[in-house]
């Protein structure tokens, strides 16, 4: 019953939008042209072309890493290229009646400019891709950086955004497009929403589901705000959050949401999905 995928992206060399969590070549999930495990993180990928990007086999976690022991039931796909998101759009157009939509993060770090292309370039790579594959209204533009949904806001104001949080990027008006928390009252729906600014497009709050509580969720409603936190995979966290109100919860693990929901009486999603964002 999933009905958002979400994902994040990076720009390669030659200015291709690719689906990567990582910024750099993960050890933990990577292997080279001979099979072989990178021994320490690779290059960025900024650095690489897609091509060059295109050798790394990414289809397995390393089983003996700390990451790939947290997730022991993964199925591998060896031989699996770190996708673009171009082919993701084309793969999801392809299915009969579907309704997916994305929650995409651009991945930039204000603190390291030097890892990423630049917030302007990474975010009009994107917004072509979307326009190119028709997906405006089934997308939704997340970001720590929110530099990057100001310049969406600019160029996209119809494409929904979300404003993702920790307690460390609130804290550090680098990543808050220069607002302070303490003008706001030190709340933080109320810095998203001075952020955000009027919208003609649906404005997402996304904070670390640890970080929130139940009068921030009733504060950001009444400030018009979605709220969506990430990424809640236990059963009990589920079932608070959800007591809470708030629109949705970011989670690997959409089967147990689906099994929280059937629980507690709420109305299940029709389908079999598996994988990304459940809303």
């Amino acid at each position: 019953g999933v009905d958002t995928l979400e994902l994040d992206i990076g720009l390669t060399a030659d200015g291709v939008v690719v689906i990567s969590h990582d910024t750099s070549l993960n050890p933990d999930h990577t292997r080279d042209a001979q099979g072989q495990w990178l021994a320490a993180k690779g290059p960025r990928i900024r650095a690489l072309t897609l091509e060059q990007l295109q050798r790394y086999d990414v289809g397995r976690l390393r089983p003996d890493s700390d990451y790939g022991k947290q997730f022991g039931q993964q199925k591998p796909v060896d031989g699996q290229r770190i996708p673009t998101l171009a082919a993701l759009f084309e793969q999801v157009r392809a299915l009969p009646d579907s309704k997916l939509r994305f929650n995409i993060e651009t991945k930039v770090d204000p603190t390291l400019p030097d890892e990423t292309a630049a917030p302007d370039a990474i975010t009009d790579a994107l917004l072509a891709e979307i326009e190119r594959a028709g997906m405006a209204s089934r997308v939704t533009i997340q970001s720590f950086d929110w530099r990057t949904l100001a310049r969406v806001a600019q160029r996209a104001p119809k494409i929904a955004r979300a404003y993702l949080s920790s307690g460390r990027t609130l804290a550090d008006a680098r990543w808050t497009q220069g607002l302070e928390l303490a003008s706001q009252g030190g709340s933080a729906p109320q810095l998203v929403k001075a952020a955000a600014g009027p919208s003609v497009a649906p404005v997402t709050w996304s904070p670390a589901y640890r970080d929130l509580t139940q009068q921030q969720v009733q504060e950001a409603r009444k400030l018009g705000l979605l709220v969506l936190p990430w990424t809640v995979n236990a059963r009990a966290d589920m079932a608070r959050l959800i007591d809470w109100g708030v629109d949705g919860v970011i989670t690997d693990y959409p089967d147990l949401l689906r099994d929280v929901l059937r629980e507690r009486g709420m109305p299940l999603p029709a389908g079999e999905n598996r994988a990304g964002a459940a809303r």
